[in-house]
């Protein structure tokens, strides 16, 4: 038998967010799940922009310097 492995078409959070989805919840309900994952990308974002400033040593006054 030839098991082939068919591509995903979902990412992992795609597959989650299509089981939430599938239920009925109130529209008031799906706003602030839509205001949690924007509240946590970024947050996540901004964790990574503050790495990266500490990474290269940036400060206010090397910014404001031209």
């Amino acid at each position: 038998m030839n098991t082939q492995t068919i591509p995903q078409p979902f990412t992992n959070l795609q597959l989650e967010l299509l089981k939430l989805y599938a239920r009925r919840v109130p529209e008031q309900d799906l706003q602030e799940i839509k205001k949690l994952l924007a509240q946590y990308f970024m947050d996540k974002a901004s964790d990574l922009a503050d790495e990266i400033w500490d990474e290269k040593g940036l400060t206010e006054e090397k910014l404001l310097k031209k």
